[in-house]
């Protein structure tokens, strides 16, 4: 029941007492807007985190050959192994119903490509058509790579956003325009944007066939990404994502003729094995986070419990007159309760507030990799607001229950 006498109480009791108010206010606003501000940050950086790994397919898995370092059967060390078509064509086949993409690709870098009198040097990369599905890369204006170019061994190539810019001077009157790379002739059928940004966009794809055909050969047709068929929750997916690394690198050793203990020969990773490391760190962050604006509450919980204290130390008097006229011990602990549950909700929504302001007005501004949109939902809102709710009736009770426990006569004697 709204009862208008305690409430003059509270008010009158503040507006004697404004600093101390205010100081004690200042302690508790200050730990909820830390709180929000450090949760606000943590939230940006899982946010960041997976912007940074929408850039490729969720799932990519990436084969590649290195050196070896380990002798075996009669063969040395640093001998280069070279992934080979029918590497790939055993792979594509014997886990045909577990791959979702797959694709070879051949890297040369810095090729000068030209486009009459403009010219600039970028990487190719010869890729098959469930390259644009690997790299999350997004058509402009065109078409990518087909089925068909590779059967042909078409002369066609797949610009980034970033090449467009710099050979012609509007990305749409790209397609269908003759370049030259490294003096070999292609067309530009699409131009494609990537969510990696300006170093994605730098890329030119080509047939995996053309470039092999003219820089190597079918003995050595790069590296292979491959993305599986999603399955279940994230634990599941990468448990399956490791069995299948750990066998395709049993399948290679043995037909490269690898050391079994050779783990240097093959280079192979996961883009959920990344993920894992980082959602690992975001988790001790937010762990680590949520640490610190517990202890700032929690010295702000001290404080409004030392400021109570002080408070029935004052009102000793005029608790024993309220006791000898008949007040029972639940309505002095509701009085206190209810002065330090005040002050502290109202100093822990305006920290609450300002925390959340501080975040809308910043976030545009902080463009970082690795955080995006610092913000707190509305979930942690809600959890902030019983927070305080609960520190403050936590501060408050302990010198309630004392003020209920004087006796009145004791009370009346105080000075």
């Amino acid at each position: 029941m709204f009862n208008i006498e305690r409430w003059q109480e509270i008010f009158d009791a503040i507006s004697k007492n404004k600093l101390r108010t205010f100081l004690t206010g200042l302690s508790v606003g200050s730990g909820i807007f830390i709180l929000v501000i450090l949760l606000g940050v943590a939230n940006g950086m899982n946010n960041g985190i997976q912007k940074e790994f929408q850039k490729d397919a969720a799932t990519k898995i990436y084969i590649g050959g290195k050196e070896t370092s380990k002798e075996y059967k009669g063969l040395g060390v640093n001998r280069k192994i070279e992934l080979s078509a029918e590497d790939y064509q055993y792979i594509t086949n014997r886990y045909n119903e577990d791959v979702e993409y797959k694709s070879c690709r051949y890297t040369k870098h810095d090729f000068l490509t030209t486009y009459k009198d403009k010219s600039g040097s970028y990487p190719i990369q010869g890729v098959m058509p469930n390259m644009q599905f690997l790299e999350n890369a997004d058509m402009a204006s065109g078409r990518f790579i087909s089925e068909k170019d590779m059967q042909n061994d078409s002369k066609v190539a797949v610009i980034g956003h970033y090449v467009a810019k710099d050979l012609f001077e509007d990305y749409r009157d790209a397609v269908g325009k003759p370049i030259t790379i490294d003096n070999i002739n292609y067309t530009v059928i699409g131009v494609f944007t990537d969510p990696g940004g300006e170093r994605d966009e730098s890329i030119i794809f080509v047939p995996n066939s053309n470039i092999i055909n003219a820089y190597s050969s079918p003995k050595n047709v790069g590296s292979f990404f491959i993305t599986l068929n999603p399955e279940g929750d994230y634990d599941s997916m990468n448990m399956k994502t490791e069995n299948f690394i750990d066998q395709i690198k049993q399948y290679l050793k043995k037909s490269h003729t690898i050391h079994p203990e050779d783990d240097k020969a093959l280079r192979t990773n996961s883009t959920l094995e990344h993920a894992k490391k980082f959602i690992d760190l975001i988790q001790m962050v937010n762990l680590f986070f949520w640490g610190i604006g517990i202890l700032t509450l929690i010295a702000g919980i001290v404080s409004v419990s030392n400021i109570m204290l002080i408070i029935v130390k004052e009102r000793t008097k005029e608790i024993g007159i309220r006791k000898a006229l008949g007040a029972q011990p639940n309505s002095i602990v509701a009085m206190i309760l209810h002065e330090s549950i005040f002050v502290t909700a109202i100093a822990g929504f305006i920290g609450l507030f300002f925390g959340i302001g501080i975040l809308m007005l910043a976030a545009p501004a902080i463009q970082t990799p690795f955080i995006a949109n610092p913000s707190v939902n509305f979930g942690v809102a809600i959890s902030t607001v019983i927070l305080l709710i609960i520190a403050g009736a936590i501060a408050g009770f302990i010198p309630a229950r004392h003020a209920a426990q004087i006796k009145p006569i004791i009370a009346l004697r105080d000075e």
